[in-house]
């Protein structure tokens, strides 16, 4: 099955880049960004968060507006200011060959290189490369961060270690100061977390684990999104050590990945690397929760 590669203009984002195979369908923005805006069967729901009334941003003094736009992006953490939002609202370079589409934005102005290389096949699935060099002149530490902005409306099933370690532990959970323990939209279990969007919630919560599952899937609908990424190893990660974390409001909910934090050399690249796939389904939650949590 062939790919198509082409250049769209979808809703109020411009000028954008549309990939897809007959089933799938992924569109990045590149007048901004980038930002993959878009990602759902060609004939179905978009599963990704569009901030098409640019709800969600922050001034960052100094360097001007960030905004979300909605969608995935690459990010650095930690998270603060001002490096975590530097307005990205410039144009981006596309490049696609050999099915690889390619979305390089400028440097940022404290010397990084952020870029989205993006892979479809004939299959219901994308393989989504995050990549940031650093290209200033001294180490940097800092870790890489995926952010997957999700249409409201849905519910993320979150599997949790399940290792035996004995007499030293195996989760990890960690809990941010505005996170109620007891918001109705979280679900603590053995083998697993929920957290569910709820578009009439007050409040935000985020949450973050060290899921060694390597998977996580959102239930929007009748489809599910199943995000796999790279092996949980014994390496420093972010926020008391978190290799995932979730965050949401009552507009979207965000599935986030973090690599490892460390110095990264001048010309050194850090690189996440994940599969996206969609499946449709009837929704019956204990028959999904089941059979992903066996699966594993």
């Amino acid at each position: 099955m062939s790919i198509k590669c082409y250049e769209t203009v979808y809703k109020n984002y411009g000028n954008c880049i549309c990939l897809e195979n007959g089933t799938i369908k992924l569109i990045a923005t590149i007048d901004v960004g980038p930002r993959i805006v878009y990602f759902g069967f060609c004939k179905g729901q978009n599963v990704l968060f569009e901030d098409t009334e640019r709800n969600f941003y922050e001034i960052n003094r100094g360097y001007g507006v960030w905004y979300a736009y909605g969608g995935h992006r690459i990010w650095c953490a930690p998270e603060k200011m001002p490096e975590t939002y530097l307005p990205d609202n410039s144009k981006v370079a596309v490049e696609f060959e050999n099915n690889i589409l390619t979305l390089t934005p400028a440097k940022t102005a404290l010397g990084k290189q952020f870029e989205l290389v993006i892979e479809m096949d004939g299959s219901n699935t994308v393989r989504v490369e995050n990549r940031i060099t650093n290209c200033s002149g001294k180490a940097a530490k800092f870790a890489p961060w995926s952010v997957t902005g999700l249409a409201a409306g849905g519910t993320e099933i979150i599997p949790l270690c399940s290792d035996n370690n004995g007499f030293l532990p195996n989760r990890t959970m960690a809990l941010w100061s505005y996170s109620d323990i007891k918001d109705p939209r979280f679900t603590l279990a053995d083998k697993y977390a929920l957290l569910r969007h709820d578009a009439s919630a007050k409040t935000a919560f985020k949450v973050g684990f060290n899921v060694t599952g390597n998977q996580v899937i959102y239930v929007l609908g009748n489809q599910i999104l199943r995000k796999t990424f790279e092996d949980y190893k014994n390496a420093s990660y972010p926020d008391f050590c978190c290799n995932f974390e979730t965050y949401t409001n009552n507009l979207f909910l965000e599935c986030e990945l973090l690599g490892e934090l460390r110095n990264y050399q001048p010309g050194e690249t850090a690189v996440i690397t994940e599969k996206w796939e969609l499946q449709p389904t009837e929704w019956n939650q204990d028959k999904v929760i089941e059979e992903f949590i066996n699966a594993i």
